[in-house]
């Protein structure tokens, strides 16, 4: 082929394509002992994380849209996980809070990220590295208009 950058193997893309593929595929196995999917994973890092979130802030932080959020926030609620009522000063908005078991399950999660460390990264180090060059990408890609 006499074009090199159209190679499959050559796209960064599909490599980060691939790569989510592979964590999502480790991350079942050790939520499935939780009773989580990947996404409410997420969605309740983030409420350990935060405590009471709207269904806004919880879109803005997992960089997700409401249609995905809300039905995400309803299967965790009807697994007795989290709360869900509307807020007093502004009836528009939804607030998120931890049930009792939603906040015991942290603890069994606990360990759900040193094991993910383990199957990717040799230590601390690299660790720093990945983070600070994936920032650093993200940062770069959301300050460029290359693509628009």
């Amino acid at each position: 082929m006499s074009a090199p950058e159209l190679l499959l193997s050559n796209q960064l893309c599909f490599l980060v394509h691939r790569l989510d593929r592979e964590i999502a595929a480790r991350y079942r196995p050790m939520l499935a002992g939780l009773g989580l999917t990947y996404p409410q994973y997420l969605a309740m890092l983030a409420l350990w994380e935060r405590g009471e979130l709207t269904i806004g802030e919880l879109c803005e932080l997992l960089y997700l849209d409401t249609g995905t959020v809300s039905p995400l926030v309803k299967r965790l609620e009807a697994a007795g996980l989290v709360e869900r009522r509307r807020r007093p000063d502004d009836e528009r908005s939804v607030a998120v809070r931890l049930t009792d078991a939603g906040t015991a399950l942290r603890e069994k999660a606990l360990g759900v990220p040193g094991a993910m460390a383990s199957c990717l990264l040799s230590g601390a180090e690299e660790y720093g590295s990945l983070k600070s060059t994936l920032t650093g990408l993200l940062a770069r890609l959301e300050s460029s208009d290359c693509s628009r």
